[in-house]
């Protein structure tokens, strides 16, 4: 780093963001990630690795520090006066869901590097290093390992994970790391982060929902992440019979058995919502096989997936539990047979408060409109927080929802959010 760089005055105006190389950035993703709908950049593939070189391309060019760990999660680093001081740390991840949109994850990654790069063009050295991380695989719809790359960053990823099938090749956790120079062979060995040097970590992030939108404000201020219980692949097994020769009471109907055990399960969401209580339930996946099921045949067989979130722990295990009860009713009303399958699940965090007072506080100053509000949506930054790493997420409007094509980030929003964030981590690093 150049001796050029001083000591920054914070009453000074704030570096400028760049929009041409937001713009560049989001083009250039665009084109890696477009599979003719969407973009589909997959969790340890070809779309993620070429999204992790445009960064390291783009702070190269900026004479920031690369480095990566073990699971290739890309570091990217303005040293600091005083290196021995904890970092400040953001960023998110540029992996998306199949045909998904544009921005989610995208967006926080970004940010980082827009700030970082205004830094060096302004000749600001923060007093401490300020550490842009692009974690690799968030998206567990690949890999079914709820935040794998900031997981893998805390020495956090159990060995046996690495012998996860992805979901749509098979091929194994550890040979995707493999081919994207990843070293699995070090896992468990060390963690990369340590909470103790970890001064906080802020992730930018579109919002998922459409609070912001409604409310007409540009940015949220993230209180708490929804953690989740889910069961990926389960399976209720019934009997194939003749739709017209079978009579009622002889039937071991999969469907019929599927629809009263999500109504029942719905039911309970709406008691637990009239008690005041916050939870989200989806049944995402609800299919009979094609192969077998037929116009005229009682369905045999029906895989679905059950999805619950929410901040509470105890209501979580509490829906857990349910799900479990009712699986057992309808074996016995509907004479089926419930596979449920693994469970898998995350834990709830709670963004630090003192942050969101400073957020706060700055966005009154910057004249900024935001909203306090929960994420439904789980986050890298649920890792950190879980580590007890003074954590904060900021939101961007973003409209049409996310995991889609149509996510709808306006850039002046972004720029908005980013510019509050570099606000922020200029805040915690000087």
């Amino acid at each position: 780093m150049s001796s050029s760089l001083t000591s920054f005055n914070t009453a000074a105006a704030a570096p400028v963001l760049d929009p041409e190389l937001a713009n560049r950035v989001f083009d250039r993703l665009h084109d890696i990630g477009f599979d003719g709908l969407g973009m589909t950049r997959p969790s340890y593939g070809e779309g993620e690795n070429r999204a992790h070189a445009l960064f390291e391309d783009i702070a190269r060019e900026h004479g920031l520090e690369i480095r990566r760990d073990w699971a290739s999660n890309l570091f990217i680093t303005l040293p600091g006066r005083n290196r021995d001081l904890p970092v400040v740390m953001t960023g998110s991840h540029v992996d998306t869901v199949p045909c998904g949109g544009n921005f989610d994850g995208a967006a926080g990654a970004a940010a980082g590097l827009l700030i970082l790069c205004a830094w060096t063009r302004a000749a600001f050295q923060p007093e401490c290093d300020t550490t842009l991380i692009v974690t690799r695989a968030e998206e567990s719809v690949w890999f079914p390992v709820s935040y794998l790359g900031s997981r893998t960053a805390f020495g956090l990823l159990p060995v046996e994970a690495l012998e996860t099938p992805r979901s749509d090749d098979g091929v194994t956790l550890r040979d995707h790391m493999l081919a994207c120079g990843a070293h699995p062979e070090l896992c468990g060995k060390a963690a990369v982060l340590d909470p103790a040097k970890i001064d906080c970590f802020v992730e930018l992030h579109i919002e998922q929902g459409p609070v912001l939108l409604e409310a007409d404000v540009p940015v949220g201020i993230v209180t708490g992440i929804c953690g989740s219980t889910r069961y990926r692949s389960a399976v209720i097994h019934g009997q194939y019979a003749h739709s017209g020769a079978t009579p009622r009471r002889f039937r071991s109907d999969a469907v019929m058995a599927g629809a009263s055990m999500m109504m029942a399960l719905h039911e309970d969401w709406k008691t637990v919502e009239a008690a005041g209580e916050e939870m989200t339930l989806t049944f995402g996946v609800c299919q009979t096989d094609p192969t077998q099921a037929n116009f005229a045949a009682v369905p045999g067989k029906l895989d679905l997936v059950i999805d619950i979130r929410s901040r509470d722990e105890a209501l979580l295990e509490r829906m857990n539990a349910r799900v479990i009860e009712q699986a057992r009713r309808v074996e016995t009303e509907f004479s089926v047979r419930v596979d449920l399958g693994p469970r898998t699940q995350s834990t709830p965090a709670i963004m630090n408060e003192t942050i969101q007072t400073q957020v706060k506080e700055l966005a009154e100053e910057m004249g900024i409109a935001a909203v306090s509000m929960a994420s439904g949506a789980g986050h890298d930054a649920a890792t950190f927080a879980g580590q007890g790493v003074p954590t904060e997420m900021l939101f961007v409007r973003n409209e049409n929802g996310s995991h889609n094509p149509d996510e709808s980030m306006e850039m002046d929003d972004f720029l908005l959010a980013a510019t509050l964030l570099e606000q922020l981590l200029r805040k915690r690093a000087s």
